[in-house]
């Protein structure tokens, strides 16, 4: 049986509490803090149809340095993260400009309920986390960035939900509207007969 690895690299010098707690699965997202260290345990924004959430793990040790390092210059790792969020949350909105019909709408929200619930979770981790490192600028900025993100989320699943409700009834009205259009040539057929079949009698 393949040994799982490790969440947390080899290298890094984080206090052994910290691997202590850590699983093998990522579980929820949360804040480690032990002996002036800090650990976030985060998500990545879930895909369409994905159960297992994918871990992403940040490190700042007691002197205020951050692991893993950012890809792109001055840019603070979580908010490499973030990008991810605000890509996601992107898509879906250009997706929700797109949609046509009630099946595109519910697409859209199957795709929006967990990446909504990831970034409630993401922004409460930073909050916390913000409120453990108070001299930590970057963190409040990082929370505020999480904040706007969950309320851009909130708005579009509402946006979304009330779309799909007036399509879903208005669908209903158009079929009611058919029924009482097929309902009234029905009845204009039933006295048309009533009418003919005894004139057709008397001339037989």
């Amino acid at each position: 049986m393949k040994v799982p690895e490790p969440l947390l690299p080899k290298a890094w010098a984080v206090p052994r509490e910290f691997r202590e707690r850590l699983g093998d699965d990522v579980g929820r997202q949360r804040v480690m803090q032990a002996e002036g260290h800090l650990l976030l345990v985060l998500h990545a924004p879930p895909a369409p149809g994905q159960d297992l959430r994918l871990g992403r793990l940040y490190w700042r040790d007691p002197q205020g340095q951050w692991k893993p390092v950012a890809m792109a210059h001055n840019e603070h790792p979580v908010g490499e993260l973030l990008d991810q969020y605000e890509a996601a949350i992107e898509a879906l909105d250009q997706q929700e400009e797109d949609a046509e019909g009630a099946r595109d709408y519910f697409d859209i929200l199957t795709a929006l309920n967990p990446l909504l619930r990831s970034c409630h979770n993401l922004y409460a981790v930073l909050q916390e986390a913000r409120q453990a490192v108070k001299e930590d600028r970057g963190l409040i900025l990082l929370r505020d960035r999480a904040y706007a993100l969950n309320r851009r989320a909130e708005l579009l699943q509402q946006d979304a939900k009330n779309t799909l409700d007036f399509v879903i009834a208005r669908q209903a009205e158009e079929q009611a509207d058919a029924a009482r259009g097929q309902a009234k040539a029905a009845h204009r057929l039933n006295v048309l007969a009533a009418l003919f079949f005894p004139v057709a009698t008397l001339t037989a």
